[in-house]
């Protein structure tokens, strides 16, 4: 079994991986699909992508010196914006339905986008995939967010030929969220 990435992985787009046309096809319909279910409220459906030993991790990003580049993410050990497991994301989700999670009352309303979708590795049935995002939020009449940055996803074929996320990292663009909660799903 592949082990997880602890840090941010090398962005070198130098890597080939042996990948077909209609693999690379049918991982981005994978990641159109989450959007879609993402952006009309499927929570249900978008936590059967995770396995049940998933980890889903937002670090918190620092402005640093070029010579400490490397540095500017916290670790998997530090503080991080999230760092769920499948029970914290089933019961964020869970939350959102009931009509009584503050920050999300009314509901927002979501646009996920994601492009550059790459494979970066591949290792018995584990992909690690490299996802650029956007993610736009608009609530009420004028409040609006939008967040920018890239996932790093590792992704398992289950016994039955279905596809799990079973570890997401998501890096952030940003060193400061302005939003007034994050309250939303990367």
């Amino acid at each position: 079994m592949m082990t997880t990435f602890l840090v941010t992985p090398p962005r070198e787009a130098n890597a080939t991986v042996d990948w077909t046309a209609d693999e690379q096809h049918r991982l981005e319909q994978f990641y159109y699909y989450e959007a879609a279910l993402l952006d009309s409220r499927k929570y249900d459906e978008w936590l059967a992508l995770f396995s049940d030993d998933c980890r889903y991790w937002m670090p918190i990003r620092q402005n640093l010196a070029t010579n400490d580049f490397d540095k500017e993410f916290t670790t998997r050990n530090d503080i991080a914006l999230f760092d769920d497991d499948k029970a914290i994301l089933t019961m964020r989700a869970e939350k959102l339905k009931t009509g009584y999670a503050w920050a999300e009352e009314p509901p927002s309303r979501t646009r996920h986008n994601y492009n550059n979708i790459r494979v970066l590795a591949i290792e018995d049935d584990e992909i690690i995939v490299e996802v650029n995002f956007s993610l736009y939020r608009s609530k009420h009449e004028s409040e609006v967010d939008w967040w920018v940055g890239r996932r790093v996803d590792v992704l398992r074929r289950d016994g039955h030929g279905k596809t799990e996320i079973i570890d997401r990292s998501i890096y952030l663009d940003q060193t400061v969220v302005t939003a007034k909660n994050l309250s939303v799903f990367f």
